[in-house]
């Protein structure tokens, strides 16, 4: 796996018990649902997935859709306005010019599930990831 500097990253260790994964993705229209489940799987494993967080026109995505009912999760969807108010440590020229906000999925994991990225944007065969710790609720 290579995080977007191209470095090498091993997937991500193991969450805390009880807690979940917001996995936050920024796929291309037409992505398929193998792809993407593949992407998520290489970097969370087996990891307890609570939702997929993406941008607003991609969440609608016949793919997105698709891999959200495979891994049994929700997708949860924001405006290019609201991930570009977040605060995150990548950003994209290229994200920015496409759908007009420099980050989706590091932007989209935090607004879904927290404050703090236990992987930070990650490509994986095209799909970046960026993965949130949801503790549990009490």
């Amino acid at each position: 796996m290579t995080t977007s500097g191209g470095e090498r990253k091993p997937p991500t260790g193991g969450t805390p018990t009880g807690s979940t994964l917001a996995v936050g993705i920024g796929v291309r229209p037409g992505t398929d649902a193998e792809r993407i489940v593949r992407a998520v799987r290489s970097v969370v494993g087996d990891a307890a997935i609570g939702c997929l967080a993406t941008l607003d026109r991609r969440a609608t995505d016949p793919g997105v859709r698709a891999a959200a009912a495979a891994l049994g999760v929700a997708v949860v969807a924001f405006t290019a306005e609201h991930l570009a108010e977040v605060d995150v440590r990548h950003r994209s020229e290229h994200a920015a010019a496409a759908v007009g906000t420099a980050s989706v999925a590091e932007a989209a994991a935090l607004l879904a599930g927290g404050d703090e990225l236990v992987c930070g944007r990650t490509v994986i065969d095209g799909i970046v990831i960026a993965v949130v710790s949801v503790p549990p609720r009490s």
